[in-house]
Parts: C-alpha cells; sequence; structure tokens
C-alpha cells in the first residue's frame, strides 16, 4: 500500500521581512505557509537574526499588532499564494514580567491576551511562544565551520565562564517551584482566551536544553516529562508544542519516539525541523541532512501519525554568498524538505502480516 497522500505536511518558513521580494522568493522555492517573527532584533542572537527585513510586523511591548494591520498582513501574503499561520514567537520582553512574578505580569498578560484575540479576528491560527529568556542568558558560544566551511552556531558548556553567575538584572535565584506557578498562572490566564479566539498555542523548547538552571534561572522546558506536565497541567486542545526536532536532539532523545509520544496525542502544533551534531553539554547545528537522527525517519514518523501541519527551517548554516536571513541555506532547507516529505508520502509502506506479529 502506500502511505496516506492526505497526510498534509507542509514545508512553511519563518521570516521577519514581508517585503514583496521576500514573499515572491519564498513562494519561488514551493514553500506554503509564512510565521512572521517578532521585530525586536535587540533581543534575539546575532545569528538568528533578520535585520534586513522590512515591512514586518512590529510584535512587543506596546507594540501589538491591531485586527487591521494582522489582516493587511495577512492579505498580502495571501496575494503571493502563501498563508499567514502564525507568529514564530514572543520576545522575552512581552513574557518576561510573567516569567519572574514581576511587577509587570498582568499589564504583559493583558497584552498577550489581546495579541490572541487580535490574531483570532485576523484568522492567524497559531502563535508561538517560549519559557527561555534569550537575550538574558547564553544560548550559543563560539560558532564552528561545518560541511564546506559553513558557519554553523554551537554550544560548549565549558566555554561558559560561570554558568551560576547570576544573570544580568537578577538579585537572587529562582526556583523552579516559582517558575511553575507562575507558568500555570500564564496558562489559566491565556488559554480560555485562545479557546475563544480559536488560536493555537505553542511552546517552544529552552535552548540549549537539559541544563536545569543557567544564571539562576530555572529551565522549565528542558526534557520529554516537563513537556508532558505543560500539556496537562492547564488541559487545552488549543495548546501544543512547537516541536522543534534540534532541540530534543540536543537532549539526547530518539526524535521520532518523541514525535510520536506528542503526534499521537495531537499536541504538535507545528514544527521546527533542524538538526545538530553532538548532545548537550556540547553540540553544534547542522545541515538538516547531516546530524543526529535520520531526516526521511522523522517524515515517516510524521505521516504515520497523521499529522497535518507545517514544518519549518529554523536555524540554518551561514553559506557561502548568504545575506542576513540565510537565504541560500533556507533554500536548500526548503527543496530538501520538500523533497523528502514528497518521497515518504508516495514510498509503499510496509503491511504488518499476522505472521510478522506472532
Amino acid at each position: 500500500m502506500v502511505r496516506n497522500s492526505s497526510a498534509a505536511v507542509r514545508v512553511g518558513v519563518r521570516t521577519r521581512s514581508l517585503s514583496e521580494s521576500r514573499l515572491r522568493y519564498i513562494r519561488q522555492l514551493g514553500a506554503t505557509d509564512i510565521f512572521v517573527d517578532h521585530a525586536d532584533t535587540e533581543e534575539e542572537p546575532d545569528e538568528f537574526n533578520d535585520r534586513d527585513g522590512s515591512d514586518t510586523i512590529a510584535v512587543g511591548p506596546d507594540q501589538i499588532p491591531s485586527v487591521s494591520e494582522l489582516t493587511a498582513a495577512r492579505d498580502r501574503i495571501e496575494d503571493a499564494e502563501l498563508s499567514f499561520t502564525g507568529i514564530q514567537s514572543l520576545p522575552y520582553s512581552m513574557y518576561g514580567d510573567i516569567m519572574f512574578g514581576r511587577d509587570g505580569a498582568d499589564d504583559a498578560l493583558d497584552q498577550i491576551t489581546t495579541l490572541i484575540q487580535n490574531l483570532g479576528e485576523a484568522g492567524i491560527p497559531v502563535l508561538g511562544y517560549q519559557w527561555n529568556p534569550r537575550s538574558v542568558v547564553p544560548m550559543r558560544t563560539s560558532p564552528v565551520e561545518t560541511r564546506g566551511g559553513a558557519e554553523a552556531t554551537a554550544f560548549d558548556y565549558d566555554e561558559l565562564d560561570d554558568p551560576d553567575e547570576l544573570a544580568p538584572g537578577l538579585d537572587r535565584a529562582y526556583t523552579e517551584e516559582e517558575f511553575w506557578e507562575n507558568y500555570q498562572y500564564f496558562l489559566e490566564t491565556v488559554l480560555p482566551v485562545a479557546e475563544k479566539a480559536g488560536v493555537d498555542l505553542a511552546l517552544h523548547p529552552v535552548d540549549p536544553p537539559s541544563l536545569e538552571s543557567l544564571g539562576g534561572i530555572p529551565r522549565l522546558f528542558r526534557n520529554v516529562e516537563n513537556f508532558e506536565k505543560a500539556m496537562e497541567l492547564v488541559p487545552s486542545d488549543n495548546h501544543g508544542l512547537k516541536l522543534c526536532l534540534g532541540c530534543f536532539s540536543q537532549m539526547g532523545e530518539d526524535v521520532t519516539d518523541v514525535i510520536r509520544r506528542f503526534g499521537e496525542r495531537d499536541q504538535i502544533a507545528f514544527i521546527h525541523f533542524r538538526d545538530v551534531v553532538g548532545t548537550v553539554p556540547k553540540f553544534h547545528e547542522t545541515f538538516v541532512d547531516t546530524g543526529n537522527f535520520d531526516t526521511a525517519e522523522a517524515v515517516r514518523t510524521l505521516h504515520d501519525v497523521g499529522y497535518e501541519g507545517t514544518v519549518i527551517p529554523d536555524h540554518v548554516p551561514k553559506m557561502e554568498g548568504d545575506d542576513d536571513w540565510r537565504h541560500r541555506a533556507r533554500g536548500f532547507t526548503v527543496g530538501y524538505l520538500r523533497g523528502v516529505i514528497d518521497t515518504v508520502r508516495t514510498e509503499p509502506q510496509q503491511a504488518t502480516t499476522v505472521a510478522e506479529t506472532e
């Protein structure tokens, strides 16, 4: 028999720029879905910025796009024969006060719930988020060279001067219990709004994962067990994972097992499709066709669990001639993923006979 050809695994792209040329390029690659990055480049490590991005949507403190602004962006994206599927992530400046339980938490929650309501009214179905102060604690250390001299981001715990030194702006270390309590308050506030708006919230792992704390800050979403706890804490059909395969690969997890575990529960909102070589405490990112896990087997597992959603290239190495967005590396990754998806979708599936199961 042939694999389920109706299983709609699509390839999307994250982009800060919504310029006509950027949208044309993405459509020419054969991608179908757009996830818009927030506009604050100061909150992202340099390696992951799209600093030259133009015609973007401002998402940040006191910068909540209106329904009309979101609708105009959706129309522009649809005019390019693409779908405005979601906001890639919230900047730390929007959720930091909630995470730490500071005085500005309720104001931040008001802004996030307004954003969710506006997304729902504009027909944009996904809001990605994370619980990881990327601009406060180190996410990567010195880059390395990978295939052909391409530059790849890396993490080496031994390169950190003092991992236990309090992060800038902190006067004490925080406990995991505090962070779980604040996170539950966040979910109890935003998920009812998301359900009413018809918007799915998608939780991303901390990166690097596995570490219990860094700079006095607990790293809640560092392992599979804590993701299960997050999904059970305030159960909702509108809460799922921004399943970053690279992060679970960094944990040393079997990526196909992770896909099955959450895919069979219909808890995958969308997927960051990337990989690394090595695991925490030392790894580096690489091209999608080489790394810890088998790309084709991961795609087969997505089809087998009936995943109908988007996979997007996330971090990509910097290739010769790349711009700040790394357009060549993203183009390679989109094409590679589309080829693997099409091949897996139509390849013969092993039929399980009674004799094989006995």
